[in-house]
């Protein structure tokens, strides 16, 4: 073996040397991209999993408090026993025979025969009597299958400003008031006439007596308790006093669990104005969703409750309540918002009352638990990705979990609510443009956040201002400048028009945190005031306290809306045009 040989044979017997320490200051001075490579590959692998690490577990935490949100919302609340346990009934109950779609504001829309009478089979286990409005739309034949089931019927008389329509009504009650002699209670001639306007007093005592003439039935008139005050002379012209008492849609609400107290005492009222009358009270009841009023909140909780508390006050003080109303009637949504549709206190899927055993105001909540996992998990995504270019901090994924904690919630509660505050074209609209704007916004915000972007502005997208901006830059200012949009709509429309309107306090605040947390972030350019921005944060702050004011302080979603318009006015405000 030669020497050469020799020495190359120990050389491969020797350990490998030590791996040097390399200066990172000389590396990136000289450009030695080779030696930079030796260097990275040296270090150690641990830093990367300790990141991912940070992330699948502030993921996890977030998915947990996600579901235990949820299934805190959805728990169950137990109500007292149900006044119609054991056998016993309701004394009458408010029919309409239209489901889905069907509308009778639409012409020629009439309640089918073969739905009407699985209807009343369902409402005859429950209650001995069913309430009609009209004779119109299908409703003669719920006298037929009143007949089959065993129930009374108190008949609707439908009156209005049309005069030829009042004779049709009148002439087919009549005809039928013979007809069913065993079925028909009672004839209600007209329902809230007066407070629509559309009758004078002297008309309608002129037809209570023409009616009660030709039938063998008794007769009332219905009408808001405050309108038998008002124009006591009508009591003269009928059997007996038919009052409504809603204490959802009182000048001043009541909430639910005052409302059979309500209903004692008004009840009290107009038995003082009206000595030796019997009083029925023609409509209680209480809406399962919508908007609140005051401190009147429609859920499903709250409909049981009020329901069984004012039925067993007056099984306890012996008078009679009908409720309003069997089932739901979704056509109601274009006159009265959202809450208009949900009174129904029946469930033709299960053949159940709605206040019976323990009820969860969100039945469904599983659903809106996974809708917000699934937009964590999408945020968590985005913020990975925007922060791949030079990785995101452990310390940066916690923050990133609170970003995303309350928008997901919140983003369930908006999926709940779509279906029912969406009824029109526009507020199809609304609602699914306000729920893409909560599932967009902590999308984009996590992105940003993860790579320190601010928000930029409207002006700067829109008219050009010489810089070059991606994809992210158009994500965020799209989705703030489409939350600025409908939240503006939303809160002038509860300015000028309050009545019926939904306040999206969800969607909403679902949107506003993750732009408020990028916000508080991020440094502020320091440039010019943007125009667009400041004009609309002007109108949401001043609508906020208008808002405030006229819904009262009780009304939670309201001041929950108007914080959320606060919030999104201090956003805008904070927004600048960087100088060139």
């Amino acid at each position: 073996m030669t020497t050469p040989q020799l020495r190359r044979f120990v050389q491969r017997l020797a350990p490998p040397p030590a791996v040097r320490r390399v200066d990172l200051r000389r590396i990136l001075a000289s450009g030695d991209r080779k030696a930079n490579a030796r260097d990275v590959s040296s270090t150690p692998h641990s830093t990367p999993y300790s990141g991912t690490r940070a992330a699948l577990a502030s993921f996890a935490l977030t998915v947990l408090a996600i579901g235990a949100a949820w299934w805190w919302l959805g728990r169950p609340v137990k109500l007292p026993p149900s006044p119609i346990a054991a056998g016993n009934k309701l004394y009458c109950v408010s029919y309409a025979p239209f489901r889905g779609a069907q509308n009778p504001l639409v012409e020629g829309t009439h309640g089918v025969p073969a739905q009407i009478d699985a209807d009343l089979a369902l409402i005859s286990r429950y209650s001995k009597c069913v309430r009609t409005y009209s004779t119109e739309d299908g409703l003669g034949h719920v006298l037929a299958s009143a007949r089959r089931h065993g129930m009374k019927v108190l008949h609707g008389l439908w009156l209005s400003n049309k005069t030829e329509k009042n004779r049709r009504q009148i002439a087919t009650t009549i005809a039928l008031a013979k007809e069913y002699r065993d079925v028909i209670g009672a004839i209600v001639v007209g329902n809230e006439v007066l407070l629509r306007g559309e009758m004078s007093t002297t008309d309608l005592i002129a037809i209570l007596r023409e009616v009660k003439a030709q039938v063998p039935e008794p007769i009332t008139y219905a009408d808001v308790w405050e309108y038998w005050l008002r124009y006591p002379e009508i009591a003269n012209a009928v059997d007996f006093i038919t009052i409504h008492i809603l204490p959802y849609w009182e000048d001043f609400p009541v909430p639910a669990t005052h409302a059979a107290a309500h209903v004692a005492a008004i009840r009290a009222k107009v038995a003082a104005a009206f000595p030796g009358k019997a009083i029925v009270i023609g409509e209680f009841g209480w809406p399962r969703a919508g908007r609140m009023r005051e401190s009147a909140r429609p859920s499903p909780s709250n409909q049981a409750r009020a329901v069984i508390d004012t039925l067993a006050l007056a099984r306890h003080q012996h008078f009679r309540v009908n409720i309003i109303e069997a089932f739901d009637q979704p056509w109601k949504r274009a006159l009265e918002g959202a809450v208009g549709g949900y009174w129904g206190i029946f469930d033709r899927g299960t053949g159940a009352p709605t206040f019976a055993g323990a009820v969860s105001d969100h039945p469904h909540w599983p659903f809106e638990a996974l809708a917000g996992i699934l937009l964590a998990a999408l945020t968590f995504a985005a913020a990975y990705l925007g922060g791949r270019a030079k990785g995101v901090p452990d310390a940066l994924w916690p923050k990133i979990a609170a970003l995303t904690f309350l928008p997901a919630v919140l983003f369930g509660w908006t999926a709940e609510t779509v279906p029912a505050e969406s009824f029109s074209l526009g507020s199809w609209l609304r609602s699914l443009a306000f729920a893409a704007i909560a599932a967009a916004a902590p999308v984009a915000c996590a992105a940003a956040f993860a790579c320190g972007r601010p928000v930029p502005v409207f002006a700067a997208l829109l008219g050009g201002s010489g810089k070059r901006h991606d994809g992210l830059d158009w994500a965020l200012g799209s989705t703030l400048a489409a939350l600025m949009l409908v939240s503006v709509e939303a809160a002038l429309g509860l300015v000028f028009d309050p009545r019926y309107r939904d306040l999206p306090f969800a969607p909403l605040t679902a949107a506003a945190v993750p732009y408020l947390l990028l916000t508080i972030s991020t440094p502020r350019p320091a440039g010019p005031r943007a125009m667009a921005e400041t004009v609309a944060a002007a109108v949401a702050a001043l609508s906020a306290g208008y808002i405030a004011f006229n819904e009262g302080f009780a009304n939670w979603q309201a001041i929950w809306f108007c914080a959320g318009l606060l919030v999104l006015a201090f956003i805008l405000e904070r927004v600048r045009d960087a100088p060139s």
